[in-house]
């Protein structure tokens, strides 16, 4: 124990805590809360919604934790979330205006300032080249999800991943799915046998639409995409991505595994009348994912104004079924159900696990589930886009890009060819049979 290095100089330096004796684990503590007095100091990339939430949770810790810097493609939303969360957390933000940078570069600058935790809350696009900064910068980081948006983002992410295990970084991902305690039980039983061999899955996230921001005069087209990152493929990777990879990544989870195929169906059904001139996504995808054993992952996603909506993971066995997201098994030995009183709130519950790990001495790297469900995602969507059965290792291997030459953008530059709008002002919508994903 005398051996063992300060929380300050784990925070410092990953490397020197290793060379002392630095715990490495992939279990996470999941109800213990350490106490410590040593600052946690923290910056955030991407100052929407998700990342002040991320940010409050981190707050909400039992870590002392500080604020900073923060970056935003935009200035004034770098500005409104250090206001915002300094009116909530009083005393947790020291952001001067000097650590307050704005630009589709802006990142590059935040990672200049002395900090030990990097929260990377920007449009899925745009991760790959932020995560690769922020590792050669050494920094702890908490990553969303999806962490790309095409076949040559997660390759680029999964080479940094290997190089953030190199240097000992913590790598939290944004499936908080994994870190509740209703989960993590109800996936342990079924691993263990409750429902025998899983023979097949159905996942869901059915829902009734999305966000829509009006263009403003003064914005460029860029502009324009990256305040309304969700509706632009490159940008957001489609609903299937954006909202469906929690499901999937459950799909996935409960397999221990990732499909080796899938084929698909989809399209704009509401989307079709007048949309064309705001968003590029489809509002209905339909998925069948194979696993090498040729066990299946059905999978619904959509954004249907007046249809059912669901948003839910079950899974099918020889001897029994499952409710996974309502925490139920029905084995041949019964039914079995979680507390529903020891429910955890997962956005909540990752953060309480790697700020209590950091504040320990402990690291563990969710980089490669986070990478690989987010494949699964894409893998999906080109799927429907195509209406092909696409192969894993085709698509990973030579999948189309869809932002060639991205950590060169900035908010006056245009946006990648694949979402020009054209002279009547539609941008170019994926059509089943036509769609190439390997163009």
């Amino acid at each position: 124990m005398e051996n063992h290095p300060s929380r300050r100089n784990f925070l410092k330096s990953t490397s020197a805590a290793a060379a002392v004796g630095a715990t490495l684990t992939s279990t996470i503590a999941r109800t213990a809360h350490a106490q410590g007095s040593d600052e946690i100091k923290f910056a955030l990339i991407g100052c929407g919604g998700r990342g002040q939430g991320a940010s409050q949770n981190i707050f909400n810790t039992k870590g002392n934790t500080k604020l900073v810097a923060v970056a935003d493609a935009f200035d004034g939303k770098a500005s409104a979330a250090v206001n915002n969360l300094s009116r909530k957390n009083p005393g947790k933000v020291d952001v001067p205006a000097e650590h307050m940078f704005a630009g589709l570069d802006a990142y590059k600058k935040l990672l200049e300032v002395e900090s030990d935790l990097v929260i990377i809350a920007t449009p899925p696009g745009f991760k790959p080249q932020q995560f690769e900064a922020a590792v050669n910068a050494g920094k702890h980081i908490f990553m969303e999800k999806p962490v790309a948006s095409d076949a040559t983002g997660v390759r680029r992410v999964l080479a940094s991943v290997e190089e953030s295990k190199k240097k000992n970084l913590m790598l939290g991902i944004g499936l908080q799915r994994r870190h509740e305690a209703q989960y993590l039980e109800t996936v342990g039983r079924i691993h263990d046998g409750a429902i025998g061999d899983l023979i097949a899955t159905r996942v869901y996230w059915d829902g009734g639409g999305i966000w829509y921001r009006n263009r403003t005069p003064e914005q460029t087209e860029m502009g324009f995409q990256c305040n309304n990152w969700y509706h632009f493929n490159w940008l957001s990777g489609d609903q299937i991505c954006e909202q469906h990879i929690h499901n999937l990544d459950v799909g996935c989870w409960l397999k221990g595994e990732y499909p080796v195929e899938c084929n698909g169906m989809g399209g704009r059904g509401q989307r079709m009348d007048g949309d064309a001139t705001k968003s590029q996504i489809f509002d209905h995808t339909f998925c069948e994912y194979t696993f090498a054993d040729g066990s299946k992952m059905f999978s619904q996603g959509r954004h249907l104004k007046g249809g059912w909506s669901e948003v839910a993971e079950f899974a099918h066995g020889t001897k029994g079924t499952a409710d996974v997201s309502g925490s139920k098994i029905f084995g041949d030995t019964g039914e079995w159900s979680f507390d529903k009183k020891k429910r955890q709130q997962g956005h909540q519950q990752e953060q309480h696990d790697l700020i209590e790990a950091l504040m320990r001495g402990e690291i563990y790297n969710e980089g490669e589930y986070g990478a690989m469900s987010t494949f699964t995602a894409i893998l999906g969507r080109e799927a429907c886009y195509s209406g092909k059965v696409i192969k894993w290792d085709d698509l990973l291997k030579n999948g189309r890009e869809l932002a060639p030459g991205i950590d060169d953008y900035t908010i006056d530059s245009p946006p990648p060819p694949s979402a020009r709008p054209g002279d009547d002002g539609k941008y170019p919508v994926p059509v089943p049979g036509e769609y190439d994903p390997f163009a």
